[in-house]
């Protein structure tokens, strides 16, 4: 599932800037599907302007390509609704409406009907959350009136795809499907034929530190593997990636490394970084490599006595983590705001968007927070992580981690190259807290039994340009270029 995440460095191969708008992304998703040979395309209404005539540009632009690849049976649009809970509700209508209206299109010019039939439901905490959506599609398609012809096309029913966004609610995200189950055939009649968990990599990562993350994960993969045969029902797991370790560590180069450490997934999203900041033939060669094995793969089961083990981990790693994130917030929102813009948002937190918090600090979307911390040559994988390896070495449950966080060491070793001491060492005389993050680094070097430092030219390059970042940073100057240029030698944002 190719997604808009705006974490892209370079200049995407068939536009002529970094910056996408919102105009040009009927033009991307239809590249997506017919020159990458992606399958399904995220339209993404949470925080971001979206086009709301997409179904009329796709189809006015393309129709021979889509009589040939009908979307909804060959290639897939998949709304993701904005949460009411978050964002004002006129934009939830508004996208439903569009999936009602798009039905009508499709009909209109003698394509499968309907084109939409699944949305993304971000931030889900309750089964009951799910339940509300569903019925008030329901309702809207109920609408009676000579002019909305919708009982002809629309789809009578919604596929809710949960989105699960921390590390707590991913570890019970089953009991929610249970739940939603149990919802589902008391309102509807009847249980759905399937379920698509959807499991964010970057939220929880930003919240907790990438150990607890992963391992939540591969808590919730084994669950859903269970549910599924307890319950009768097919569970077709979705995990967003990104391409730096913190957020997913997903390239074209690790694909066959990827489908090990998440078994059991039966989507990846590919964002934006993936698709425009490595060469294209060997996206293309990743992507059919997910195409050929990623239905296959299998969770790994998992007994409580771990189970319980792994969640008393996260813990231990979320309470190194978070104390010296609250401690550095401010900063590095400051940085944050010299993050390139790459697509656009929605303006105006607190009246149309929302931003994140760990504590009682408010903190950047992921995006911003992981490419501020790697502009100072301070890798966030890096926080919290070496002090909980230390405990864990400790009391024993070092191998636990590394038996289930199976690519954890080339994680680090991967984000280690992008390590500034000088300026950590700096940033420490002003700040305690990065005092931290240095004992962090000695842990993960004691670990590894590796220098974190630069090996490549474009690895040192990079360690230059954090220099001289945090130099402009102590003058007041702006960083903005030098923010855009590290980001293209690390092949991401953030």
């Amino acid at each position: 599932m190719a997604s808009q995440h705006p974490d892209h460095a370079s200049v995407p191969y068939w536009h002529h800037s970094e910056f996408i708008g919102a105009q040009d992304e009927a033009k991307e998703c239809f590249l997506s599907f017919s020159d990458l040979g992606i399958s399904e395309y995220k339209w993404d209404w949470e925080g971001k302007l979206v086009d709301e005539s997409i179904l009329e540009r796709l189809l006015g632009e393309h129709l021979d390509f889509f009589q040939k690849h009908p979307l909804g049976l060959d290639k897939f649009l998949t709304f993701r609704l904005p949460n009411s809970n978050t964002e004002t509700e006129f934009r939830m209508s508004r996208a439903m409406m569009g999936i009602l209206s798009a039905a009508g299109m499709a009909k209109q010019v003698g394509l499968h009907c309907p084109p939409i039939f699944e949305v993304i439901l971000p931030m889900v905490k309750t089964a009951e959350e799910m339940i509300d959506a569903e019925e008030a599609f329901e309702e809207l398609t109920n609408l009676k009136h000579p002019l909305f012809k919708l009982k002809n096309c629309a789809p009578h029913h919604l596929e809710i795809i949960p989105l699960f966004e921390n590390t707590d609610v991913i570890i019970n995200s089953d009991k929610i499907i249970k739940k939603y189950l149990e919802l589902h055939k008391t309102k509807f009649k009847k249980t759905p034929n399937y379920i698509r968990p959807y499991i964010a990599r970057s939220d929880p990562a930003l919240n907790s530190g990438i150990v607890p993350t992963v391992i939540a994960i591969k808590i919730a993969l084994a669950k859903y593997k269970k549910c599924a045969e307890e319950n009768n029902i097919d569970l077709y797991p979705i995990l967003g990636a990104a391409s730096l370790p913190f957020r997913g560590g997903l390239t074209p180069y690790n694909t066959e490394s990827f489908i090990r450490e998440y078994a059991g997934i039966k989507t990846v999203l590919l964002q934006s970084a993936f698709r425009y900041d490595f060469p294209k033939e060997e996206v293309i060669k990743s992507i059919k490599i997910f195409e050929d094995k990623l239905q296959s793969s299998q969770a790994a089961a998992m007994e409580e006595p771990e189970e319980k083990k792994l969640i008393e981990l996260i813990k231990t790693f979320e309470n190194f983590y978070k104390p010296t994130i609250e401690s550095v917030a401010d900063f590095i929102s400051n940085i944050a705001q010299s993050i390139p813009k790459r697509r656009e948002r929605v303006q105006h937190v607190g009246i149309f968007g929302y931003s994140r918090a760990v504590g009682s600090v408010k903190l950047p979307r992921a995006i911003g927070f992981t490419a501020a911390f790697y502009s100072l040559g301070v890798p966030p994988e890096i926080i919290g992580t070496g002090r909980g390896i230390a405990a864990a070495k400790i009391n024993g449950s070092l191998p636990l981690i590394e038996q289930y966080y199976l690519n954890l060491k080339d994680d680090l070793a991967r984000a280690g190259r992008f390590v500034n001491k000088k300026n950590l060492q700096k940033l420490a005389a002003e700040n305690n807290a990065w005092n931290d993050v240095l004992a962090d680094v000695v842990a993960v070097e004691d670990y590894l039994q590796i220098e974190l430092t630069p090996i490549s030219d474009e690895e040192k390059q990079h360690q230059t340009l954090t220099e001289q970042i945090l130099n402009q940073l102590e003058k007041n100057e702006p960083i903005i270029g030098l923010v855009q240029s590290a980001g293209v030698l690390r092949k991401s944002l953030g």
